[in-house]
């Protein structure tokens, strides 16, 4: 019998095991998805597009308002992208999977920030290059730029972040960007910039693109999505953009891959850029979660955890415990019904759990009190 793919043997499933609802009595704090309604407009839309019969195939890169429309976005950010150079994709794994298939060729390597959502690891593996994980400062998770000199190769092609961070929730500051480019420019480097929480910002400093940094644009590759600033995980709409000769690659994957995203939500995508005051609402509702989690965790025994500065993610250190983090994850389910995400499920992650406060203060101040109550009997 002819053999599979040898890389699939080399990559893990993620969070997935900790992802399947439990049973109903658990405070789920896994799941990274809005507890909001796609805004009823964007729904509307996609139903009249659907009566208006848009249902065939289309132009493949997306709509030429839809892309009009995300290039207008992203000047918010400082980004200059042009319209024939945007790209409309499956989700935002999608379009993850593009920009790396479109950059890098087998052997080269990728800096992933340490520790790094886990599907960010299986990508570069299935393209054939190698992820390096380079841990980043234990006190805030932002960059450690020492770390990622040591890190360089010959074989160094790209650097990916993710600012506001999954898992860590960190936001990095302008300078840490700033300095981000000029280290990619020294060693001549790709920039994949996942900017999908780029709208759930707690700190005083923004979400900053590398594209607004000079030098930066030439060589960032820039993803987004609507999933998780507009509640819109199931449509499984992303975006990518960049350097021509980084696009015309992409654009030919895509050719081949997908075709195109499902016709009829092109126009819904385009009305949910329009709706400021939704986003702004559920921003401000994940900032009031998180200062609460914030304050409730930091009064558990024996664990550390830094202010949240964005997406909807506490990163936890819960060494003081005394136990691992998959056991701490075990026993707080079966033992106090809180559901959690094991640090080492990522490369760099042991000793921490993620949570995540996507759901409602209820939920947050009776898991945090379960937490509290099993950790303070043990």
């Amino acid at each position: 019998m002819p053999e599979v793919n040898r890389t699939l043997s080399e990559m893990g499933i993620g969070f997935a095991s900790f992802l399947a609802p439990p049973s109903p009595e658990v405070i789920r704090f896994t799941v990274g998805q809005p507890d909001f309604d796609t805004p009823s407009p964007v729904v509307e839309a996609a139903k009249a597009a659907l009566d208006r019969g848009e249902t065939t195939y289309t132009r493949t890169q997306g709509s030429e308002e839809l892309c009009h429309a995300v290039a207008e976005h992203l000047t918010i950010h400082g980004i200059k992208a042009d319209p024939d150079d945007v790209l409309i994709s499956p989700g935002c794994k999608q379009a993850l999977l593009y920009g790396l298939m479109a950059t890098l060729n087998a052997g080269d390597e990728v800096l992933l920030l340490s520790p790094a959502w886990p599907s960010y690891d299986g990508m570069v593996k299935l393209t054939g290059a190698v992820p390096v994980h380079v841990p980043v400062r234990k006190d805030n998770y932002h960059p450690n730029f020492d770390n990622l000199e040591a890190a360089v190769t010959p074989n160094t092609k790209a650097i990916m972040l993710n600012s506001p961070n999954n898992p860590t929730g960190a936001v990095y500051t302008e300078e840490e960007t700033r300095r981000v480019v000029e280290f990619a420019i020294k060693h001549d480097l790709w920039i994949i910039d996942d900017m999908i929480y780029a709208t759930l910002v707690w700190t005083d400093h923004p979400y900053t693109s590398p594209c607004a940094i000079p030098g930066g644009a030439e060589r960032t590759i820039t993803v987004g999505g609507w999933s998780k600033g507009w509640a819109m995980t199931g449509w499984r709409l992303g975006w990518i953009t960049g350097p021509k000769i980084v696009m015309d690659g992409v654009k030919k994957i895509n050719v081949s891959s997908a075709t195109h995203v499902a016709t009829f939500m092109m126009p819904a995508a385009t009305i949910a850029l329009s709706m400021n005051e939704e986003t702004a609402t559920m921003a401000a509702s994940f900032k009031q979660r998180g200062e609460l989690i914030h304050g409730l965790l930091s009064e558990l025994p024996g664990v550390i955890v830094p202010k949240p500065e964005g997406a909807f993610y506490a990163f936890c250190d819960i060494t003081g415990t005394g136990m691992s983090d998959l056991e701490f994850a075990e026993r707080a389910l079966s033992e106090a019904k809180v559901q959690v995400i094991p640090g080492s499920l990522m490369d760099g992650g042991e000793g921490f759990v993620r949570i995540s406060y996507a759901t409602s203060p209820e939920n947050i101040r009776e898991g945090v009190h379960r937490l509290s109550t099993w950790l303070n009997a043990l």
